[in-house]
């Protein structure tokens, strides 16, 4: 509490929606007020279940998020919905903006709705989209779902980010090829082939469980299943919430926790190379220095390897 009032802190964690959407926008421009509000509020958090949603675009995740929204608000959990957009190349703020298509949700104090820009982050996800969870987590938020822009089968982050990870697929238009892709293989904790009224939803089914079909599964392991949605009218959607029930309830019983210190080492590793990066362009080397050794690169006067070794070492010397 400050002299004028409730810190911004105080007022997320009361789950004040003006402070939650103020404490969003510190965090995705990168100010050190919003480190310092993750700081102050981060013990809090670590309660929300969070669904990850990717596919390509046109998968009708949009769609899928909001149906599954809706079935979420059945049972009285409040929903928190971050949707990753592209960047406008005029504003850098999010191109599409979900918000306008799930306006079902406009008078419902329950959901929380979010649109993001990936200001050029790759992998399908904004650079803010893990510390806007914490965010709606802190705010008393019990499940969150993460939208990913839709970049194709190399938007893998979410599985860094999310305690399940939904994959949709749409028939007809190639996902039978994109499902053997290893990467969108490997993150899918269920496969939601969607649209199912358009032809080779079958097809598209067959294709997916015959490459679950090449790998082992050992005992208590989840198998990922699959789920036969058309968002649109609601078909599927509970077998789909009732898949990632059976989900959560099979990996707090066992993989949990590792999943979740997994995803923790990984914050932590991207957090110190990124911090690590910006004591080298500010401290170490001056910009002239940096391109001269990109410029001996360029010239094959200098292999990366020792170029990277000289700055290690400088590096080390400004630490010692």
């Amino acid at each position: 509490m400050t002299a004028t009032g409730p810190s911004l802190a105080e007022r997320v964690l009361a789950a004040d929606p003006r402070a939650v959407a103020r404490a969003i926008s510190l965090i995705e421009d990168e100010t050190e007020a919003g480190v310092s509000l993750i700081r102050q509020i981060f013990r809090h958090t670590g309660r929300a279940f969070v669904i990850g949603v990717t596919g390509p675009p046109g998968a009708g995740k949009s769609t899928l998020v909001d149906r599954l929204a809706v079935t979420v608000r059945e049972s009285g959990d409040k929903v928190g919905i971050i949707a990753v957009d592209p960047s406008s190349p005029f504003s850098g703020g999010a191109l599409l903006g979900d918000r306008i298509r799930m306006q079902v949700h406009a008078r419902d104090p329950g959901v929380f709705i979010r649109s993001m820009a990936t200001r050029g982050h790759l992998g399908g996800l904004a650079r803010a989209t893990e510390d806007a969870a914490l965010i709606l987590d802190a705010a008393g938020t019990d499940v969150i779902f993460i939208e990913t822009v839709g970049v194709g089968q190399d938007e893998v982050d979410i599985v860094r980010m999310a305690d399940v990870s939904l994959v949709t697929l749409v028939p007809g238009t190639g996902d039978d090829v994109q499902a053997l892709k290893a990467g969108i293989m490997e993150i899918a904790d269920i496969f939601v082939i969607n649209k199912i009224d358009r032809d080779g939803a079958d097809r598209l089914a067959i294709a997916v469980e015959a490459m679950l079909g090449l790998r082992s599964w050992t005992e208590g392991e989840w198998r990922p299943r699959i789920v036969r949605t058309q968002a649109t009218e609601g078909v599927g959607v509970p077998e789909l919430w009732a898949a990632v029930r059976a989900f959560r309830a099979q990996a707090e019983a066992g993989s949990f926790e590792l999943r979740r210190r997994a995803r923790a080492e990984f914050r932590l590793r991207d957090l110190l190379t990124r911090h690590l990066l910006k004591h080298l362009e500010t401290r170490v080397l001056k910009s002239p220095e940096l391109n001269a050794l990109i410029d001996r690169i360029g010239s094959r006067s200098l292999d990366p390897y020792s170029a990277s070794s000289e700055i290690l070492a400088k590096m080390l010397k400004t630490v010692d």
